[in-house]
């Protein structure tokens, strides 16, 4: 009959309502848009995340140093450096740097340092904390041996960092002194482990080793 549309074209029409009923907009569906927020979420997060942490300790810093000071609405006083606290910090270290290169300069710093490291309480806080600053950035530096360490089953292998080469002043003269950092936290653990345990990784730096560990093995490492 004229102006009935075709049983073909009604049973099409009706077929598309559930669909237009559950996804209205035709374009975006849940999932999609799930997806979407998670990508976002992938790119900002890291972002705010290292920019709250350099807020954080240049703020932590701006407030141990008053440079600069005002009172809030409460009448109390607070430190406003800008950044000025850790510029100031940077620029210390750089005159110490330069100063302790003279050699009479570099003569008082001994001599104050072996003082330090004879004072009785004071020995055990100075050298520990000195000797753990040198083992990242110093002339001891220590965490530049990546390794592959057996501790646990046979074919269990953990990454550590070959801190001493012997371990003769415990009786162990054919073990290594291997630290093997924690994922996710600062810490870790200083195993002996004889040194047929323990191979090399020549072709991975010590900075993607640490990361590779510290991330629980999610950072890429380069070959």
């Amino acid at each position: 009959m004229k102006g009935k549309p075709a049983h073909g074209h009604i049973f099409a029409y009706f077929t598309q309502i559930p669909a237009m009923a559950t996804n209205p907009l035709g374009i975006f569906h849940w999932r999609k848009l799930f997806q979407y927020f998670l990508q976002g979420l992938l790119i900002v997060a890291p972002v705010v995340i290292t920019g709250y942490l350099i807020y954080w300790m240049v703020t932590t810093i701006d407030n141990l140093i008053p440079i600069f000071e005002v009172k809030d609405i409460n009448g109390n006083t607070i430190p406003r450096n800008y950044g000025l606290g850790i510029l100031s910090i940077v620029v210390a270290l750089i005159l110490i740097g330069f100063v302790s290169s003279n050699f009479f300069a570099q003569r008082l710093i001994d001599m104050f340092d072996s003082l330090l490291e004879k004072t009785p309480g004071i020995k055990f806080i100075y050298s520990s904390v000195k000797d753990f600053f040198e083992a990242f950035a110093g002339s001891k530096k220590k965490f530049n041996h990546p390794v592959l360490v057996n501790v646990d089953g046979p074919d269990v292998w953990r990454i550590g960092f070959i801190t001493q080469e012997d371990a003769h002043q415990f009786g162990l003269s054919e073990h290594m002194t291997v630290y093997v950092p924690h994922s996710y936290a600062i810490s870790g653990i200083t195993y002996l482990v004889p040194k047929e345990k323990i191979r090399a990784v020549p072709n991975v730096s010590s900075t993607d080793a640490m990361k590779f560990v510290v991330s629980g093995g999610v950072t890429e490492v380069d070959d």
